[in-house]
């Protein structure tokens, strides 16, 4: 053998073992431990991991992912945050039990094994057709300025299915009035089914009676119903004025969805306000995802008059009792008795940080279009996210929301599980 063949072939294997140790130590940096530092379980836990911090362990781009855990593949979800046509973070669920630590594998794949997973998430927007049918979901809509409510004694169908947007897990459902009222509402769920693309499309069939599947549970009216907004704004004298977001004053309101399952859904809603010739902006950001019996929404306010406050709560109708828990970082407004609209057991309650919390009350005012509600206060920092979850637990989803006292000890694990978020690490 000549010396340049030597040298080739050494050369060769030398680019060889170099390859399989560059490969070496990007197939080391491709699992990520997941410790639950609480003492408490998580049941569908989100999590979320950023593309870019993905790719940069995995020292490529990817087009999709696949994450396993003990040699089982999980069903994955890809977000796309910023609408630009690519995602930005790909999301999971994972139960774990207390304590655990536990380590999931990351590769790259070309294809999204997510198409055939069971829908435990989902959002839409559906408008009518001149046929009295529904059209399909809708992406982005400028709501009709000032767009009354729904007069059900002159038409048997609103122009939005559910007259708004519907957004639902596997545990339930809630909806949000597109019109001047712009308030929040219930549908208990008794099963797992996704349901908000078939419940109201038939008049005749009422979502206020007991079905196969559940009801609307909650009794709105004039209240904040399941945490719709309300801004707290000081006067002259020292008092503040309670004012609904909604109304003459909302000069622009827009629906845009950002996620539809099969795991998370997500939208926004964007304000353009007006107090007091005062312009102001508030957006609204919902998710939902699988297992769980609250959304979860970001508010952020640009430009609110000088000392106000974000105002949201919950209806306060029939027979229930209202209290105040403080748990870790978590201060929870929470009411229960047979306030359905079943009249049997319903549990509602807000959560939000502790260090945003002013107060809790209860407002029965007939002078202001806000009342039997009561609110939860926040601070407000202009431009800053402001976060809280409205839960529902209704006796007929699970038995565990049969006794007052069994509702606030699942609220006080939930405030535990917000005030100690899983730790993520990517191991070296």
């Amino acid at each position: 053998m000549k010396i340049q063949d030597i040298i080739k072939k050494g050369f060769a294997f030398a680019v060889v073992i170099a390859a399989l140790t560059v490969n070496a130590s990007a197939q080391a940096s491709n699992t990520i431990e997941i410790t639950n530092p609480a003492t408490v379980s998580r049941t569908d836990e989100l999590i979320r991991l950023q593309r870019t911090k993905i790719e940069r362990q995995l020292h490529h781009a990817v087009k999709y992912i696949v994450v396993s855990v003990s040699g089982r593949d999980l069903p994955v979800q890809y977000v796309d945050d910023d609408g630009d046509g690519k995602w930005d973070e790909a999301i999971f669920l994972y139960s774990f039990v207390a304590k655990e630590k536990t380590n999931f594998r990351i590769s790259a794949s070309e294809t999204d094994n997510a198409q055939s997973t069971e829908q435990k998430a989902h959002v839409r927007l559906r408008k009518k057709n001149a046929d009295d049918s529904f059209g399909p979901s809708i992406e982005v809509e400028t709501m009709p300025l000032r767009n009354p409510a729904t007069d059900f004694s002159k038409r048997p169908l609103p122009n939005y299915l559910t007259e708004g947007p519907a957004w639902e897990n596997d545990k339930v459902a809630f909806r949000l009035y597109f019109d001047v009222r712009n308030n929040k509402d219930i549908y208990g769920k008794t099963t797992s089914k996704m349901m908000m693309d078939t419940v109201g499309t038939n008049y005749k069939i009422s979502y206020h009676n007991l079905s196969d599947w559940g009801m609307d549970v909650l009794h709105v009216v004039k209240s904040l119903g399941a945490g719709a907004l309300a801004l707290s704004v000081p006067q002259k004298g020292g008092a503040d004025t309670l004012i609904r977001l909604g109304g003459k004053d909302i000069t622009k309101t827009v629906y845009q969805q950002k996620a539809d399952g099969p795991l998370l859904a997500k939208f926004t809603m964007t304000y353009d306000w007006q107090i007091k010739d005062q312009p102001l902006q508030v957006k609204e950001e919902i998710s939902i995802w699988g297992g769980q019996y609250f959304y979860e929404s970001k508010v952020t306010i640009t430009g609110a008059p000088a000392g106000s406050a974000l105002i949201t709560g919950m209806a306060d109708f029939y027979e229930n009792t209202f209290e105040t828990l403080v748990k870790d970082k978590a201060v929870i407004g929470l009411s229960y008795g047979k306030q359905s609209e079943n009249k049997d057991n319903l549990g509602l309650g807000v959560l939000v940080n502790k260090q945003s919390f002013v107060k809790a009350d209860s407002i029965n005012r007939s002078n202001t279009d806000i009342n039997e509600t009561y609110i939860v206060k926040q601070r407000i920092k202009d431009g800053m996210p402001l976060t809280y979850r409205f839960y529902t637990g209704w006796e007929r989803t699970d038995q565990r929301f049969t006794k007052m006292e069994d509702f606030k000890e699942f609220l006080k694990e939930e405030a535990i599980r917000y005030s100690q978020p899983v730790k993520m690490q990517w191991k070296k």
